[in-house]
């Protein structure tokens, strides 16, 4: 856009600018602009004079705007400063995400590369710490370079990162040896860092899932972690604490000043002992008294554009009072005093910064108020033309008045294909155009040049005659096609990277028991490491952790595992319930079987490939879309294109563009003269989806309608007619599509949201109505990919476990339950025209608790209830209240967590959060956040209760995850379970249940592989014992959850590839194992060998290794007893169970003997089954 750039500098009143910016006639005001032109305008007038350029706004969502302008103008990426979220409350935990952004904005604008600035007046206000402070603290790490690993540790400490076992989430960092894994705000992914000595040996990228590195990188950047460090006070924390005391003896002598002087005291003390302090900002003043406000960190040279001072002037007071309106409530609270807190410039010092530079202020209107006194007076003449928003005939139309009138016009597409369209369109009305997709040159008067580009409108500029339209919304920037993922075989091996004491286990043989610890044990001389698991009746088994395959996690398929019964050691009780899971998982496997059979038999349609309309269509998409989106819309429409009908199930979260990939199943289907229909359980669901499709078919001729509740019944007779005739495309309805008079002309395909929703009966007619159809069913709840491969060849599923790219991190706190503060946030959020949900998850006392809200709120706040033991009319009316914006508080129980999308509803406030698993909180805080304003979740729990031990870890599972971001896995982990049981219905989530998920879907993958024919691997399990040191030291490992999950996953090695792989990961995580942890491996390899050859269980008694035969080959065993190596050291007892017995020679290796005689037991088997 360079030409176009440098067209807008022959403006007079540009030319005009450009010379006060270098001559010093500013501030200066140029009225006349709406926001696209402030854009032009400032990145002409910046581009001009050559200097970096600032624009601020005066609210976020026109911050975003702008910059997506200035980014297709400039082709610069704009750094964002946006504003703070406050930290004002000694007991809460918030979570970090937006201070991240801010800091990484800060950091590269206070190291110079910010050409391109957007910010928000309050993120100028707000004062931080100095920018030789932050250079101070971000440090640069470089392969070769040397470092003091204790000194970058506590420089790390000092930087506001917390120490961990295992780096999850940004701000923390994880030091083993001389490996240091560290994740600092602006990175993508963690980054780890060995050291040899005091060198830096190796720098590389490292996924927090899997642990293991992606990639080598030669340096890598360290930014603090917080905003407000206390260890950078002068003089160090000692000094803060002093400082903070006699602010606590200053106010205890005034009256009523007891209670902040307690809660000074109290901080003063865990200042001094380092103990964690929240709520910084109330001493912000004492920890930088040289703080600086945002303006300090502006490029100096920069030319800074105000976007309507009036709105920017009337911000700042806003702002202003705002928090002083908040300080004084703490204050009257006894939880903070005014002297330390002192976190924002006043206005008058902000614009007395900003006189520093050259100002323009850009207003639309003349007004006669400006923030700062204006040496220089200027209008501008140009318009602003709205966008056609994808609809190439209105602009047709438009583009003729202008060639008529001997106007350049310059068309932004966004992107080729439509780019080709628009000119094939002008030809056919004989409009000559010329099309140039790179850009190179500005139209010539009279002429139409299309080019690929995108603003959020377009613009006429008379003086010039040249006119800019645009087509669309910002989508050309934003399409980065992204890698697909490969599946890790991680996925497996989730479920026991957690397991504490006290969890519920389950062994293959024994059943469920309760984990109780690691000990380690000394037996013949050697120390040996063994899993100590409880069963019921006091019973007690020892496991060697070489055989920890055998145990794995409990998960059954919910919160609740407290009630879950122990088996007894020795019983038959766990045997049979073994044996009937897997009875149940064969009957599935069958019914799988025999229903996909019937699939592949029945003919059905096969659709053509895509035509140029669809990929139009699919251009039109305003957003980004996912890799996993790309990777569903490409599984979906190949089987669409064979000839048998396609059954696939699409999981993901709403709000995930699962809708998105769907229309355009229906797109593919409707341009082959075919009808389709989406069947979703609620009024309120349907009417969305009817929305949403106008949306996106508005210009293609595709005729929808909506069958549901609210359709009257004259509308539904003729809707049922055009059906049957023909007469409509796509048809959108609750179960009413079932009805029995309910006939397509020629449906194909069917769309089905939620069906775990949909009762017997309505399954049944679906059966029936979808024999020769393909059909999509949606479902929102995940499903473990195990469970898919599990089925793979049964049902066909596609995930989508990506959220969007532009989705806004949810600011979340976890507090104790105040009314205090909930009225201030739901007040906030009401002020802003949001509406806000309130979750309560008790019946009986929901509607008191609306009651009380109301009258916290006011008789003009509309407040509303839902839950689930309301009638399907009475609930659906109350969330199409939310959805038309009719009602601004919801009280509901956790059925918001299916729930729909109300982009307006930003707040959240949960009662209770403690009784709910991570899960469901992942899951309900997802309801929001869905615009582009900030949202906020508060977590609450009740006042002073002393929480049961669950309840506290829960708790303090929830700060860590709000905090961090860890044990999002966990949190999947337990939905997708959830999911499992969804996907196989009732019954089977008892016999999932009675055994555990693992073993279950062990059953069920021996079913399958059955029922298809294929041999089930008959793989006897070998158990090993030998006196050997084989244990992982804790001075290689430290964290006891980390030592049992590898000693879990040596033990689950089957060939020499798993055992290299293994021991890659290893290096690279904690550096060269020691002697004890490669003879683990040895004892696994050993085990998978024997296991092949037939041998169930080697023993070493002093100085003799006892193997037992599980397999009996008499011919075989003759011709290896008979090798001279063995001659009189070998010995056969054939007994019910045969044993061969082998005599150790003096300082013999055990390992290498008993694997010796493994092989020879293989080779003469292998020699037998050949002759």
């Amino acid at each position: 856009m360079d030409a176009f750039l440098k067209t807008l500098q022959t403006l007079p009143e540009v030319a005009e600018l450009v010379r006060r910016v270098e001559n010093g006639g500013c501030p200066a005001v140029l009225t006349g602009t709406q926001p696209v032109q402030r854009a032009c305008v400032g990145a002409a007038v910046a581009a001009g004079a050559g200097r970096p350029m600032v624009f601020l706004c005066a609210d976020e969502r026109e911050a975003r705007q702008l910059a997506g302008d200035l980014q297709s103008l400039t082709g610069e990426m704009p750094v964002t400063l946006l504003a703070r979220e406050w930290q004002f409350r000694p007991n809460a935990v918030s979570s970090r995400e937006w201070e991240r952004s801010r800091l990484a904005a800060l950091h590269q604008m206070a190291a110079g590369n910010a050409p391109v600035v957007v910010a928000t007046v309050d993120a100028l206000l707000a004062r931080t710490m100095p920018p030789h402070r932050l250079a101070e603290l971000s440090m640069t790490l470089e392969v070769g370079g040397r470092a003091d690993l204790k000194e970058l540790t506590d420089r790390l400490l000092q930087a506001g990162y917390s120490r961990c076992d295992q780096v999850e989430g940004v701000g923390q960092f994880a030091l083993r040896g001389g490996i240091l894994d560290v994740f600092s705000p602006l990175m993508e992914q963690p980054v780890r860092c060995e050291f040899f000595d005091d060198e830096i040996d190796s720098l590389g990228l490292f996924d927090p899932g899997t642990q293991r590195r992606t990639e080598n990188v030669s340096a890598a950047l360290l930014l603090p972690a917080a905003e407000v460090l206390p260890g950078l006070t002068p003089g160090g924390l000692t000094h803060l604490a002093e400082q903070i005391e006699k602010l606590a003896v200053k106010y205890a002598k005034k009256e009523n000043g007891e209670k902040i002087a307690q809660t000074l005291r109290g901080d003063a003390e865990r200042f001094r002992n380092g103990a964690e302090v929240n709520g910084l900002d109330r001493y912000l003043d004492l920890i930088y008294p040289d703080a600086a406000g945002g303006a300090e960190y502006l490029p100096p040279d920069a030319v800074v554009f105000l976007c309507e001072g009036g709105r920017v002037e009337q911000r700042v007071k806003t702002v202003l009072l705002q928090l002083h309106q908040d300080t004084e409530a703490l204050m009257e609270a006894g939880l903070m005093v005014g002297d330390a807190a002192e976190v924002c410039l006043s206005g008058e010092a902000l614009f007395a910064r900003l006189a520093d530079f050259p100002v323009v202020m850009l207003d639309a209107l003349p007004t006669s108020r400006h923030p700062l006194k204006p040496r220089g007076l200027l209008a501008i003449n140009a318009r602003q033309l709205s966008s056609y928003g994808g609809s190439l005939e209105t602009a047709v139309t438009d583009l003729e008045h202008y060639r008529n009138t001997g106007s350049a016009v310059l068309v932004l597409c966004g992107g080729e294909v439509r780019a080709k369209n628009l000119l094939r369109l002008l030809e056919e009305r004989g409009i000559p155009a010329v099309l140039d997709l790179k850009g190179t040159a500005m139209p010539k008067p009279g002429e139409l040049r299309i080019t690929v580009g995108a603003l959020s409108a377009g613009c006429e500029w008379p003086t010039l005659k040249l006119a800019v339209l645009t087509e669309g919304q910002l989508t050309a920037p934003t399409q980065k096609k992204l890698k697909l993922k490969k599946d890790s075989n991680r996925q497996k091996l989730q479920s026991y990277t957690d397991l504490s004491p006290g969890d519920l286990v389950v062994h293959t043989h024994h059943g469920i028991g309760r984990f109780a610890g690691i000990q380690r044990m000394p037996v013949d001389g050697v120390e040996k490491d063994y899993i100590k698991i409880d069963y019921a009746g006091g019973d007690c088994l020892y496991v060697p952790v070489t055989q920890l395959d055998l145990v794995s996690k409990y998960i059954g398929g919910g919160e609740d595992q407290e009630r879950t019964r122990l088996n007894k050691l020795g019983g038959t009780e766990w045997a049979k319930q073994k044996t009937k899971a897997r009875k149940a998982a064969k009957d599935l496997a069958a019914g799988l079987t025999k229903l996909y059979a019937e699939r592949q038999r029945r003919p059905g349609f096969a659709f053509s490939p895509d035509s140029p309309w669809q990929t139009e269509f699919e251009e039109a998409f305003p957003y980004a879309e996912t890799g996993d989106q790309l990777q569903a819309i490409a599984d979906i429409k190949k089987d669409m294109e064979q000839s048998r009908p396609m059954d696939r199930l699409l999981c993901g979260d709403v709000g995930y563009g699962k809708t998105e990939v769907a229309l355009r199943a229906i797109m593919k289907c409707v341009l082959d003269g075919k009808q389709a229909a989406i069947l979703v359980p609620t009024t309120v669901l349907a009417q969305q989806h009817y929305a949403t499709a106008c949306g996106r078919f508005k210009d293609f001729p595709v005729k929808i309608e909506v069958l549901s509740r609210f359709t009257t019944a004259k509308e539904q007779k003729r809707i049922l007619e055009a059906a049957r005739t023909g007469g409509l495309d796509l048809l959108i309805g609750t179960h009413k599509l079932l009805q029995k008079n309910m006939e397509f002309k020629d449906l194909g395909l069917l769309v089905i949201d939620e069906e775990q929703r949909f009762g017997v009966t309505h399954k049944e007619r679906l059966k029936e109505m979808s024999r020769q159809v393909d059909v999509l069913t949606l479902s929102a709840t995940p499903i473990p990919r195990t469970l898919n491969m599990a089925l793979s060849g049964l049902r066909d599923m596609s995930t989508i476990e990506e959220p969007p790219a532009d989705r806004q991190p949810v600011q979340t706190y976890v507090l104790e339950h105040d009314w205090g503060i909930l009225e201030d946030a739901m007040r906030k959020e009401l002020a802003r025209g949001g509406q806000i949900y309130y979750l309560h998850n008790r019946v009986e006392t929901i509607d008191l608790t609306a009651s009380r809200i109301q009258k916290l709120l006011g008789p003009e706040v509309r407040v509303v209830v839902g839950h689930g033991k309301m009638g399907e009319q009475e609930l659906s009316a109350v969330m199409q209240a939310m959805v038309d914006g009719e009602a601004d508080v919801l009280v509901c129980t956790t059925i918001i967590e299916t729930g729909i999308d109300i982009p307006n509803v930003n707040t959240l406030i949960m009662e209770d959060a403690d009784r709910l698993g991570l899960a469901q909180l992942h899951q309900i805080r997802g309801r929001i956040g869905r615009s582009t304003r900030r949202a906020y979740a508060y977590l609450t729990y009740r006042q002073g209760k002393i929480l049961q031990e669950t309840a506290a870890k829960r708790l303090a599972a929830i700060r860590e995850y709000v905090e961090f971001g860890s044990g999002f896995k966990i949190a999947m982990r337990d939905l997708e379970i959830r999911g499992a049981g969804n996907l196989l219905g009732p019954e089977q989530s008892g016999y999932l249940m009675s055994v555990g998920y693992d073993l279950y879907l062990k059953l069920l993958e021996e079913a399958v592989l059955e029922e298809r024919g294929e041999e089930k691997k008959i793989e006897t399990e070998c158990a090993a014992d030998l006196t050997l040191n084989a244990n992982i030291p804790e001075r290689y490992v430290a964290s006891p959850e980390q030592r049992m999950d590898l000693y879990r996953r040596i033990a689950a090695i089957r060939t020499n590839d798993d055992a290299s792989d293994l021991m890659d990961e290893m290096i690279d995580r904690y550096g060269e194992p020691p002697k004890s942890v490669l003879a683990l491996l040895d004892v696994a390899l050993l085990r998978a060998a024997a296991a092949k050859a037939g041998v169930s269980d080697i023993t070493q008694k002093k100085d003799a290794l006892r193997f037992t035969l599980a397999v009996f080959r008499p011919e075989a065993l003759v011709q290896v007893c008979g090798l001279t190596k063995y001659k009189f050291r070998l010995t056969l007892s054939a007994g019910e169970t045969p044993m061969l017995t082998l005599k150790l020679k003096p300082g013999a290796d055990v390992l290498e003997t008993a694997l010796e005689l493994v092989e020879d037991l293989k080779l003469a088997t292998q020699a037998l089954e050949k002759a």
